[in-house]
């Protein structure tokens, strides 16, 4: 079984071979195979782009024509006028293919977003359990938002800013060899290639700053969603200030690699403008040099000038621009490590669905540990017979919900095979295998949203009348229209609004909805009231009633009807039988089960008493109180 490390995603310092790589995987999304609408829309957004920088190239010669019409000895209005309207409608086409190539594009840009999240956010769901164990949701999440935004940030900025700035360099350094001479486009592109030098070398020392604000980001993120989602854990030990001293620390951080990444903007900002200010200089002085030996006039002075202060506006943002480029390059690799992560658990070339028939489970000298030197089942072997209810019982970490993450493949075993009606669980498909199986967890979790949604989860597409027959049977219908909002009623973040017994019998229902062929109750009743519990057990009873039953518990009272208990001790199974059987052995179960009935029987005792000091209080009020209305009465 293959358990390669993950991928750091919090921290990376990318060479140029993989910012490259990570651009490549991006175009296949801009030009998607099949979608002949948005490879046209690319083209002719492309197109809009090519005809909107030869206008802003074209602008300054007409400037020019005007300037020497105005500055010469022949003046001409009329000429004048037409050499205005034309430059007014240049510049007005400048603006009008800009907006047309956004227009064009903005549809490309978004379904590539969309393509790159969704593959993404399916692609987590295919990674096997160890993976999300080992992961904490906060981080994830902020590598998919900080990954989909780079994406956009990538295609608006690089695509329509640098890359046609570059564009509109080159066709300058043309115009200008062409209408003067070499000189010109030498300095100009000396300028720019010093600046884009200069402004590549100090950003790449900011970026590891900015990769360090990064990790603190995270982290701190990490740290408030873990703390806010264990909430009562933090209340239950008064541990508030402790957790806002770590999100403090984080922040510490965070802040200090904030102010170093803010400072050093100055010197780009600096080095920058000296180097716009030098090449300006050099290229006014040529045209200067021209002017006098009368090679060149007035209109040409402007137009160079023209030139310069045209290419440098969008330049004076190249410092911004290529930083976030480089930390949008950096962010779109961390999100596509994620689609890089090899799924653990995949089907075969060959699965075929599961066809149960008749839903019998087969555990055959399984092994299975979650690392090479943490072995859990160490040879597990037993039948759940088809329409029977085998019961797992024993102390924590003997291995009972590794056995129910087994059989829902969420691992594959190391050695041995699970069966059920004969077939092996690893050459069916997984989807098929999962909906054959209806469990009811120990630790429950809700989405936040509706009860009525939480238990249509089940079954999506559940008909209400169904929905509300599974609440029934989970006993917990007449709780839920008892709410102000019904079946509406919000649940809150992971069902926080609900008693755990609540949130347990919507568990329930949301399995019944289900409708699988074999169930397996995890604690299902762990966190009910006795006398719920037995209520919601007789319910259990009746569906699960002819189907194949797996039961893991704590309270021995729970499976004492079961057809089969399994003790299990270490990872083996240490005793088995139906309840009389195990009892007569006394041993392991046989001691806990005495265990359990001490407990219960200090439990109802100490009931007892209680019940018997409220008795005898409510009697001397009582008492006091009659006392009190004779004396008022003589």
């Amino acid at each position: 079984m293959s358990r390669r490390p993950t991928a750091n995603l919090t921290e990376s310092d990318p060479p140029a071979t993989a910012e490259l790589d990570t651009i490549k995987s991006l175009l296949p999304y801009l030009w998607p195979k099949g979608q002949f609408e948005m490879r046209a829309r690319v083209v002719v957004a492309l197109a809009c782009l090519v005809m909107a920088k030869a206008a802003s190239v074209y602008v300054p010669v007409l400037y020019k024509e005007a300037v020497d019409l105005i500055s010469g000895d022949k003046f001409d209005f009329t000429v004048l006028l037409w050499i205005v309207v034309a430059y007014g409608m240049t510049r007005l086409g400048q603006q009008a293919f800009a907006q047309l190539r956004e227009f064009f594009f903005a549809r490309v840009a978004q379904r590539a977003i969309r393509a790159v999240a969704i593959k993404t956010f399916r692609h987590l769901h295919r990674l096997s359990l160890r993976f999300h164990l080992d992961r904490q949701t906060g981080g994830l999440t902020r590598v998919i938002e900080r990954g989909t935004k780079a994406i956009e940030f990538l295609l608006n900025f690089m695509l329509f800013n640098i890359l046609p700035t570059l564009f509109e360099i080159f066709l300058v350094c043309g115009v200008l060899w062409w209408m003067f001479d070499f000189r010109y486009a030498i300095a100009t592109f000396g300028t720019i290639f010093s600046y884009i030098a200069f402004t590549m070398l100090v950003t790449e020392w900011r970026l590891k700053i900015r990769r360090r604000m990064n990790t603190m980001d995270n982290r701190a993120n990490t740290r408030a969603v873990d703390s806010l989602l264990n909430y009562e854990t933090v209340k239950y030990f008064g541990n508030e200030m402790h957790e806002e001293e770590r999100y403090d620390r984080s922040m510490r951080s965070y802040e200090d690699a904030a102010v170093k990444s803010r400072t050093s903007l100055s010197l780009v900002n600096v080095g920058q403008g000296g180097i716009i200010a030098a090449g300006l200089m050099v290229v006014m002085a040529l045209a200067g040099g021209d002017i006098a030996s009368g090679k060149a006039t007035v209109g040409d002075f402007v137009m160079v000038n023209t030139y310069l202060i045209q290419l440098y506006m969008p330049l004076n943002f190249l410092g911004f621009v290529y930083r976030e480029i480089k930390q949008s390059l950096t962010d779109m690799q961390q999100m596509f490590l994620l689609l890089d992560e090899e799924q653990e658990i995949e089907d075969a070339v060959d699965a075929k669905d599961l066809v149960v028939e008749k839903g019998a489970v087969r555990f055959e000298n399984v092994k299975f540990g979650y690392s090479a030197e943490r072995g859990i089942l160490k040879g597990i072997s037993f039948d759940v017979p088809a329409g029977k209810t085998v019961a797992l019982v024993g102390p924590s970490g003997a291995g009972k919900s590794t056995i129910s993450r087994l059989l829902f493949r969420f691992y594959d075993i190391d050695d041995g095979a699970i069966l059920i009606d004969g077939q092996d669980i690893r050459s069916v498909t997984q989807a098929s295998l999962r909906r054959a199986i209806g469990i009811v967890p120990q630790d429950t979790v809700l989405f936040n949203d509706t009860i009525y949604y939480n238990i249509a989860y089940g079954r999506p597409g559940a008909s209400t009348a169904e929905i509300e027959e599974a609440a029934r049977l989970a006993r917990i219908h007449d709780f839920i229209i008892s709410l102000p909002d019904g079946y509406e009623s919000t649940v809150g973040e992971r069902g926080l609004k609900l008693s755990g017994g609540e949130k347990q019998r919507v568990a329930i229902a949301r399995t019944l909805l289900k409708q699988p062929k074999i169930f397996l109750f995890d604690e299902a009743t762990s966190a009910l009231d006795s006398q719920t519990e037995k209520a919601i057990q007789t319910s259990l009873s009746e569906v699960s009633q002819d189907y194949t039953t797996l039961v893991i518990a704590h309270r021995l009272s729970t499976v004492v009807d079961a057809h089969e208990i399994i003790v299990l001790r270490e990872g083996e199974i240490a005793e088995r039988g139906n309840h009389d059987a195990l009892l007569s052995q006394d041993g392991i179960y046989a001691a806990m089960w005495r265990q359990q009935m001490r407990e219960q029987e200090r439990q109802r005792t100490r009931k007892r008493t209680r019940k018997r000091k409220w008795r005898r209080t409510r009697a001397r009020t009582r008492a006091r109180t009659r006392a009190r209305t004779r004396k008022r009465k003589r």
